[in-house]
């Protein structure tokens, strides 16, 4: 990959890039440094990487940095049986629907996670999803069934709380 291929590939991945970091890590200044880290890793990897296969490169150097970061730091908390989310929050700030649903996405496993972030939040194909986390396209989707499975319940024991 050439100087001028790299920062096309910089320049048109780097938001979504980033609004995936954010969304999976759920915290700015860590999504910001997993995107720096990766476009770094790719410039010094520019002379292995396709300039076609660069997305899927990025994506799946990124997911998997944040799944080491994230069991680095402790942040993955997996508990199937989490009922409340957060003692900590009031009722009322709890039934706010986006933070439960990110709440109910936080919870998933890194792989479900991936999954249901890159297929219903940033609109990615179940191949483009399977080549960034080397899955088959019938994997991407038990694992997006899954995940989606999970957040309904998660979702549904909510509602009979109130």
């Amino acid at each position: 990959m050439k100087r001028k291929e790299y920062n096309i590939v910089v320049k048109e991945q780097s938001g979504n890039l980033y609004g995936y970091a954010i969304r999976f890590l759920r915290n700015e200044e860590d999504a910001k440094d997993i995107v720096q880290d990766v476009f770094e890793k790719l410039w010094l990897n520019r002379n292995k990487v396709e300039f076609a296969k660069s997305k899927s490169w990025m994506f799946t150097t990124a997911h998997n940095a944040m799944i080491n970061f994230s069991t680095r730091k402790g942040r993955m908390k997996l508990s199937p049986e989490m009922a409340e989310f957060d003692s900590g929050k009031s009722q009322s700030n709890l039934f706010e629907s986006h933070e439960v649903v990110e709440r109910a996405v936080s919870i998933l496993p890194p792989i479900q996670k991936s999954v249901i972030l890159l297929r219903d939040l940033e609109d990615y194909s179940y191949k483009e999803i399977g080549d960034i986390l080397d899955l088959s396209d019938s994997q991407v989707k038990v694992y997006l069934f899954r995940a989606r499975k999970k957040i309904k319940k998660q979702l549904k024991g909510l509602v009979e709380l109130v």
